[in-house]
């Protein structure tokens, strides 16, 4: 029988998975990826303050790369939720 490559010994018991947000913002190529602590409940409260017309400086601080994020609600074009793997 074939082996699978496995270049890193990488066990499947430890591979965990993790979502974050991501906010794409008009005029930017890539979003904003944020992780915290409940994703769904980010991504209700973004999608709330999108719906409204009023524009609203959101301030948010990430357990991931990115510490501490400050954008304009009005400026959000789409948000999204993205499952990854990791080690």
């Amino acid at each position: 029988m074939a082996q699978q490559f496995n270049p890193q010994n990488i066990n499947a018991q430890n591979i965990k998975k993790r979502t974050s947000v991501l906010v794409f913002l008009k005029g930017s190529t890539a979003p904003l990826v944020l992780y915290v602590e409940n994703p769904q409940e980010l991504y209700a409260e973004l999608n709330q303050v999108m719906k409204s017309t009023a524009a609203v400086l959101i301030e948010k601080e990430t357990t991931g790369p990115l510490k501490k994020v400050c954008f304009v609600s009005n400026q959000i074009a789409a948000i999204a939720m993205q499952e990854e793997q990791y080690v």
